[in-house]
């Protein structure tokens, strides 16, 4: 049987060898990641870019049809060797099945140095991995290595008119960690070879790895036999959530039985589930949150999206840039429900027309509610760095934001249904189960801040008509995400009458 394998492939089977046995014997349970092409494009741009960092280079691509021409690529290669080239770029060498294309090969005195690109903005341990199989692959095509590297952003480099690349970029010496990590290259992919020739389902286990350094594409397959719920859903994130699984924890009981630590909202979850308890409504903390309170009330949601490459001046990598935001907003309690919302051009950089039509819309006094009001908080400091003679205001609107999580954070108020979390998307279904008024699910084409942010920058190449369709149901969603405010803080009040 062939053997076939690439640096990616080699990456999934250090996550679990399983997901590699699944890729080729079970490939259509997987359940993708809606965000992982757009993690592919951001690493195909920033990897282009990173093509020039030495200078003057020779790309080994060669595209065809039906994809890339690897032994067109892997010929060119030595060619360009041969010739004594100094940066090679997707440097293509095959062993024993083995296949990998390095991002930028270098020549230095003794030999060949590896510059691995990602466009992450810290050093990952998956990322030495992925080098030390290069490294395996080239050595063992008679290439001496001398040295590993790691290319990255460098998030604290603000761009000017121009972009400099070299600031753009950070390049870490990862040769300790690499050389930790290439002696077991031989060792796992002679498991990879004994797992893939037989077909059947091999055992292994769930565990922290499940969700790192990405939720497996498995993880519904895998863990279809678990309890509902489980210690699975005791975290926002799956791989804190399977470090429980990890210490013999399966059920809520077991975390009891093995008296594990759990934070405050994780026991509030194990408590209501086990002993079947009822809401948890503590009317004077409610109060409290609600007596702190300012009318003008405004509901404010921010909509942003990230740029692994800055695009525009005094912006760095994976800035939030706000391109959007909705507003509702009372004079008086029980006063008129009015609304005004913005969505900026896309293209040109939106924060000014942001930050100008804020300005306008907010007044210096009042309560501004946000949900998580950190994120909204942290956008209003930027942009009053952004823009020095719209600071006052922006910062004063900062000083004024209320969140509406907190009473919710703080357990004042709580349902089953929310979990262990007290994110609106949990707990607005939860208060207002099968609301058609609060479905996010019935919008069109954005149905979350995701998907908001992978499309606003999309709009400008888009035909008018498209583009019409899609600024509209931007606004739609974002005007949802204030109404679902405005309906949260309805119930709060309701429940101290």
């Amino acid at each position: 049987m062939a053997f076939h394998f690439s640096k990616s492939k080699y990456c999934r089977l250090w996550q679990c060898p399983k997901m590699v046995w699944l890729d080729k014997f079970r490939a259509e349970e997987a359940v993708e990641d809606p965000d992982r092409v757009a993690r592919m494009q951001t690493g195909n741009r920033v990897g282009e870019l990173a093509k020039g960092l030495f200078g003057d280079y020779v790309d080994m691509t060669v595209e065809t049809a039906t994809g890339l021409d690897l032994s067109a690529m892997m010929e060119k290669t030595k060619e360009a060797m041969d010739a004594g080239a100094e940066v090679i770029c997707e440097a293509a060498f095959s062993y024993d099945g083995l296949y990998c294309a390095v991002d930028i090969l270098r020549k230095e005195k003794d030999g060949y140095a590896i510059y691995e690109v990602k466009s992450s903005t810290v050093a990952k341990p998956v990322y030495s991995v992925d080098i030390a199989y290069q490294k395996f692959v080239l050595e063992h095509c008679g290439v001496r290595v001398t040295g590993t590297y790691l290319v990255c952003m460098n998030n604290t480099y603000y761009r000017d008119e121009t972009l400099d690349i070299q600031q753009l970029f950070k390049v870490i010496n990862v040769s300790r960690s690499v050389a930790k990590e290439t002696p077991n290259v031989e060792n796992r992919l002679a498991e990879a070879k004994k797992l893939l020739a037989d077909d059947t389902e091999p055992n292994y286990d769930l565990g922290s790895h499940c969700g790192k350094p990405y939720v497996c594409a498995y993880w519904q397959y895998c863990s279809r036999n678990l309890p509902k719920p489980s210690v699975a859903d005791l975290a926002v994130s799956l791989g804190s959530a399977m470090k429980l699984y990890d210490q013999g924890a399966v059920t809520l009981e077991d975390t009891v039985k093995l008296n594990l630590p759990l934070k405050a909202s994780q026991e509030r979850m194990v408590r209501h589930n086990l002993a079947d308890l009822p809401d948890e409504i503590h009317k004077a903390g409610i109060q409290d949150f609600l007596d702190s309170l300012t009318y003008p009330l405004y509901f404010l949601d921010f909509e942003s999206m990230q740029q692994a490459i800055p695009e525009y001046p005094n912006e760095k990598s994976y800035d939030q840039i706000v391109f959007q935001y909705s507003l509702h907003y009372m004079q008086t309690p029980g006063g008129e429900l009015k609304h005004t919302e913005f969505l900026a051009e896309s293209g040109p950089d939106p924060r000014r027309a942001v930050a100008e039509s804020l300005c306008r819309d907010i007044p210096t006094e009042g309560s501004i509610l946000a949900y998580h009001d950190g994120f909204e908080g942290q956008r209003l400091e930027e942009l009053a760095r952004v823009f020095p003679d719209l600071a006052d205001q922006l910062l004063r609107m900062a000083g004024n934001l209320v969140d509406l999580e907190d009473p919710f954070k703080k357990g004042y108020y709580y349902t089953k249904a929310m979990g262990c979390s007290s994110s609106i998307k949990k707990v607005l279904p939860a208060l207002f189960p099968n609301d058609p008024e609060l479905d996010y699910h019935s919008l069109e084409d954005v149905h979350n801040g995701s998907e908001a942010m992978q499309i606003f920058p999309k709009l400008k190449d888009m035909p008018p008509e498209e583009a019409a369709r899609i600024r509209k149901n931007l606004l739609a969603y974002c005007k949802l995400d204030t109404l679902a405010m405005v309906k949260i803080l309805e119930k709060l009040q309701e429940v101290v009458k």
